[in-house]
């Protein structure tokens, strides 16, 4: 069992910045991966960004070159750079984790863009 508990969201001005933290309750070093997606109302939710074990990333096409995804092993944390942010990137971002025997989620955290 892990349990996710995120933390970083606010309301920040169109152009600011944000950095979410998702703090796992027990070692990543055998999780395969982590990462995040974001969730608005009437819309599926959608892959934001994501880290392997290794270390690989992938991101959506919508915050490449904004967002950064990394992780600290020796924190059990995984972090969410997001920079440029954009009125449309305003959503419940949820934290999740990918192990051999189950997937995990949090309880997500508020991001909202707007002046």
């Amino acid at each position: 069992q892990v349990q996710l508990v995120e933390s970083g969201g606010g309301l920040v001005q169109p152009g600011g910045s944000l950095r979410l933290s998702c703090a796992a309750s027990r070692s990543i070093r055998t999780i395969y991966a982590m990462g995040w997606y974001r969730q608005t109302p009437g819309k599926q939710r959608e892959l934001v960004a994501h880290i392997t074990t290794i270390g690989s990333t992938n991101y959506a096409d919508s915050v490449k070159g904004r967002f950064t995804i990394s992780r600290d092993n020796a924190e059990n944390t995984v972090y969410l750079q997001m920079n440029s942010l954009k009125p449309e990137d305003t959503a419940v971002y949820l934290c999740y984790a990918v192990s051999a025997s189950s997937n995990y989620w949090g309880q997500g955290t508020q991001v909202t863009v707007s002046s």
